[in-house]
């Protein structure tokens, strides 16, 4: 950490911080190998909570977790920061085994109808493509 963050600080502009749990119906997965690459997808949902939209958002990120598509490492739904928002971060052998199963996905009927469900509830999506560093446990 300290040689990390010595580095870091001087370059930092901003930080965010937020405390998140991971949501009910998902636990922490280690991916299937070391290497690969991260993509955290944060969805900023419509208000009303998951009470409103959790559901459909489940049934979109299971459709995606499926053989043949990336490995959830867990998802998460935030408790202090910005109020409706919900994190998945997936893991894949390389950026581009990722965007092959993003090809995939929107042509296969049943990822598209459950996103089409969920995306009624969104009101923005972002995606980060992250590679772990040296000293990440999840590398």
């Amino acid at each position: 950490m300290s040689e990390y963050i010595s580095k870091a600080i001087p370059m930092l502009v901003s930080q965010d911080n937020e405390v998140t749990y991971l949501v009910p119906w998902s636990r922490v997965q280690r991916p299937p190998q070391e290497g690969g690459v991260y993509e955290l997808v944060t969805f900023q949902m419509c208000p009303g909570g998951p009470a409103l939209w959790g559901s459909a958002f489940q049934a979109a990120v299971m459709a995606h977790d499926a053989p043949g598509y990336g490995k959830l490492v867990g998802a998460f739904h935030s408790e202090f920061g910005q109020r409706n928002r919900v994190h998945a971060l997936w893991w894949f052998e390389s950026a581009d085994q990722r965007a092959e199963i993003r090809h995939k996905a929107h042509t296969d009927a049943r990822v598209v109808a459950a996103v089409r469900s969920s995306v009624v509830h969104l009101v923005s999506q972002e995606n980060k493509l992250m590679f772990p560093c040296p000293f990440s446990p999840m590398k």
